[in-house]
Parts: structure tokens; sequence; C-alpha cells
């Protein structure tokens, strides 16, 4: 391994938490990397997208190693296995040491097509484009749905 990631787990591990302290799992994810920050976390939380052994869990819940975590963002459901416990936000390298990635491959990214990209150098759309973008991202936002279905 190389010495930096090293030097880097053993800073890790003395942030860690103590003897008997414990983690929340909003605190969790945003310090592995798996979310942004940790207020995003949180409201992952709140809105039933982060899972704990099959279980919906708040923000507070303490996560102990050998947990399943899933995590459903962006389309895609991430699922991990706590291996260490850490407090403080770390490098990309020491993230991963943290938990077992389980989760699905993502999608190729040629599956994912954008709505509305235009040509670069095309100037500024009209406003029969820009209508037709929003008429565009409005059936993307309602999953593909033939106009006037509810």
């Amino acid at each position: 391994m190389d010495p930096k990631v090293t030097a880097a787990v053993a800073a890790a591990d003395a942030a860690g938490p103590g003897k008997g302290e414990t983690v929340r799992i909003d605190s969790w994810i945003w310090a592995v990397r798996l979310i942004k920050t940790r207020s995003m976390g949180a409201t992952a939380c709140r809105g039933g997208h982060v899972h704990v052994n099959g279980e919906r869990v708040k923000p507070a819940y303490s996560v102990r190693i050998g947990d399943e975590v899933r995590l459903r963002q962006e389309g895609r459901e991430r699922i991990v296995i706590v291996k260490r416990l850490i407090r403080k936000r770390v490098g990309a390298p020491v993230a991963i040491q943290c938990y077992v990635d389980n989760s699905p491959p993502p999608p190729p990214r040629e599956a994912v097509a954008p709505a509305g990209l235009r040509d670069r150098g095309t100037g500024r759309p009209t406003k029969r484009d820009r209508r037709e973008l929003e008429r565009l991202r409005a059936l993307r936002a309602l999953g593909n749905r033939p106009p006037g279905a509810r």
C-alpha cells in the first residue's frame, strides 16, 4: 500500500469514535463519501432513501460494523457493508477501505440520454426552442408518460 494512504488510514483511525462511542448514519455516509454533504445525508434519511439492515432509519441512527446500508440517490441504489466507523470526512482511498461495496454496476452513460442539449455555437435558444426544451424536460420528469395522462 502507498505510504500516504497508510498515513491517512492511521489518521482516520485516530479520528474515529472512541471506545463505546457511536457514529450517526448521516455523518457516516458523508464521511465515506457516499453523499456530498452531511445535510444531504440527513435529508436522504428523512426522505426514506437510507435503509440499514432493511429498515428505514432517521439521521441520528447509530451505525455499527457489519451493518448493511442501502442508499438510493440519483436513480441508483448503493449497497455497502460497514467495515470501519469514522466520524470525519477522509480522502477517497481511505474512504473505500471503510466499507465493502456490493452495489450493482451503474448503467452505461449512453443509456442515460440527456434531454435538451444544444449544439455549441448555435446561440441563444428562440422562444420556440425554449418551449420545446421545457416540454421535453416535463416529459422526462413525468417518466415519459403520454401528454394528458396523470
